[in-house]
């Protein structure tokens, strides 16, 4: 009898192993520290006993942000941001309109310069009317080739302008041309609050959320998609508005687009270059744990 029970406890598990998936007795790849992909002997059996799922199932849950979650709470500040920087202009422009006619003026009336200096502060400042932290990559040491936020503080493609270049063209034609062509509109139109303006403004606030997303948050894939689906059809969408009220004025400003086409490219590039510690590439939206979205002005943060 003893040897009988023998024999049956060595058929059941025979037949449990004979069971078992090939995969559950497989080495594990490792990650060794100097990148080298490491084989390791443990075994682990792919199928959990059911008693084990809600404990895995929360512990998944509870992993800040690894399984790639979309940071929702990101994609609200940035709307809440813009509709607040949309709301400040519209409403200074409107007040402007009504002071002017108030003492029976319209913008119109004022010195060219004058307006053109305005919306060159606009370009140059929009986004003192942004609560987020979207600071610009410092310029001096853009010059110097030295790295800021936004610039060479990343894997940069070969391409790369010298830094020198990017004040130049922000400063000495980018702005000088978008604010010339907005005093046009504004001269033509006789109103500061106007659709096209208007549209050339949220132009400038897509670019202020961009530059907090790839300059503070450094959120590569995302950056990728803000230019792409925001700062550039932005701007073709001003100049075409522009062209409606003012031919010459629209074609200035849709001259931006080569630069701005070209930042895409690059911002394209730089997300290609800079993957994960697992070397995949980041997903084309905000992820949940990653960086976090914060309001400069409340010193909000998620």
């Amino acid at each position: 009898p003893t040897a009988m029970r023998t024999d049956l406890l060595f058929a059941a598990a025979a037949t449990a192993l004979a069971g078992q998936p090939a995969a559950a007795f497989q080495p594990v790849p490792s990650a060794s520290t100097s990148g080298a992909i490491l084989s390791s002997p443990k075994a682990i059996n792919s199928r959990r006993p059911a008693a084990f799922a809600p404990l895995a199932s929360a512990t998944s849950s509870d992993d800040g942000g690894s399984d790639g979650q979309l940071d929702v709470g990101a994609l609200g500040k940035y709307a809440l941001a813009a509709g607040i920087q949309m709301s400040l202009f519209s409403g200074i422009f409107k007040l402007a309109d009504l002071g002017l006619a108030s003492a029976g003026m319209d913008p119109s009336s004022l010195p060219f310069a004058a307006i053109a200096f305005v919306f060159y502060a606009c370009a140059l400042k929009s986004r003192v009317f942004n609560p987020l932290n979207n600071a610009r990559p410092d310029r001096s040491k853009a010059v110097e080739g030295k790295g800021s936020d936004g610039f060479k503080d990343r894997v940069m493609p070969s391409w790369t302008p010298p830094g020198v270049i990017f004040p130049i063209m922000w400063l000495l034609i980018i702005g000088p041309i978008r604010a010339y062509s907005s005093a046009m509109v504004v001269t033509a139109t006789g109103t500061f609050f106007n659709p096209a303006i208007m549209a050339f403004i949220f132009h400038l606030t897509c670019g202020d959320v961009w530059n907090t997303i790839n300059n503070t948050e450094k959120r590569y894939g995302m950056s990728v998609v803000g230019i792409l689906l925001g700062v550039v059809p932005s701007a073709a969408f001003a100049a075409s508005q522009y062209y409606a009220i003012e031919p010459l004025a629209g074609k200035l400003l849709g001259g931006t687009l080569l630069w701005l086409c070209t930042a895409s490219a690059l911002i394209t590039d730089t997300w290609r270059l800079n993957p994960d510690e697992n070397g995949k590439r980041e997903p084309l939206y905000p992820v949940k744990g990653e960086s976090k979205t914060a309001f400069a002005w409340f010193g909000s943060s998620s």
